[in-house]
């Protein structure tokens, strides 16, 4: 197979002035990348803003002989991530693959969280994701290349106490995700979700100083530089990564139970077989959903004919 190799290709990286978007950052300008770290230089809950963050990481790239340029604009806006994009047009002159890694957290119990604390983090991840694809995407289209990594979260995926906004927006990217991979899969766009876990300024308060040195920033990129590389041979797929293991995640179903006059007292006594999971399949968009659904119904009518 060939090399992870970002010779002659740019890369927008939002979040990038530290933690987990440092090291995306560090990565793949290591491996040859033109990079576009972006980073307001906020603090963790999203307030105020500097330039020394994005500064610094263009710095260090550039003292190993890389190229990167620094943009501080806020995904949250349009007009940011316009002007994210038009960073690395204007600079390189194409955007071959984006990063979005920049988030917030405005953790709170969801009786305690007002709806400036939810939409606040909604704006940032999700709003922030569509915000700098919509103009990456318009481009990759026209030359028939690109590459797509967007940040979940084991929050999103498998939920986290008091992060009700926070895993709404990292599942709504999920979601995002499969249909840039959907509409991007005959202009060779390839669009992936990955799920870190680490230990940042974001989590430290989970991890803890010594669980926190078994999961390294360092260890989750590689799972994202091959991602955004031309090598990448899977698109519409979600992964976990963390302390050096990697593995898909998938959103599976079943046959499932059948019964087209089912009461509610039906799916009571049947609630076990319709919650397994064993020997499920994995659709991959609704066409593939509906053809479960009708494997059900023709083989509850196959059984019936055979009677």
């Amino acid at each position: 197979m060939p090399k992870v190799n970002f010779e002659d290709r740019v890369v927008i990286i939002t979040g990038a002035g530290n933690g987990l978007g440092k090291s995306y950052a560090l990565e793949l300008a290591n491996r040859g990348a033109k990079v576009v770290v972006n980073d307001l230089g906020g603090s963790m809950d999203g307030s105020g803003s500097g330039n020394s963050p994005a500064d610094d990481v263009v710095g260090e790239i550039k003292s190993k002989g890389g190229e990167a340029v620094a943009n501080y604009d806020s995904v949250a806006t349009k007009e940011g991530g316009e002007a994210i994009v038009s960073t690395a047009l204007d600079t390189y002159g194409k955007v071959d693959a984006v990063i979005n890694n920049a988030g917030i957290l405005r953790d709170k119990s969801f009786v305690n969280m007002t709806e400036e604390e939810f939409s606040i983090v909604i704006d940032v991840h999700l709003k922030g994701t569509y915000y700098v694809c919509h103009p990456a995407f318009k481009f990759m289209k026209e030359n028939s290349y690109g590459r797509i990594v967007n940040i979940a979260s084991p929050s999103g995926l498998f939920g986290n106490f008091g992060q009700a906004n926070y895993g709404a927006a990292k599942m709504g990217i999920v979601g995002l995700t499969n249909i840039l991979a959907i509409e991007g899969a005959k202009y060779n766009i390839k669009a992936n979700v990955i799920a870190p876990n680490a230990m940042t300024r974001m989590t430290e308060s989970i991890f803890g100083e010594e669980m926190g040195k078994l999961f390294k920033v360092e260890q989750v990129s590689p799972m994202v530089a091959y991602l955004a590389s031309e090598v990448c041979e899977p698109t519409h797929e979600i992964f976990s990564v963390g302390a050096g293991r990697f593995a898909r995640v998938g959103i599976s179903t079943h046959v499932g139970y059948y019964n087209p006059d089912a009461t509610a007292d039906d799916v009571g006594s049947n609630i076990e077989m319709i919650r397994t999971i064993e020997n499920g399949s994995f659709p991959m968009n609704n066409e593939d959903e509906f053809a479960i659904i009708q494997q059900s119904v023709q083989g509850a009518a196959d059984s019936s004919n055979k009677e």
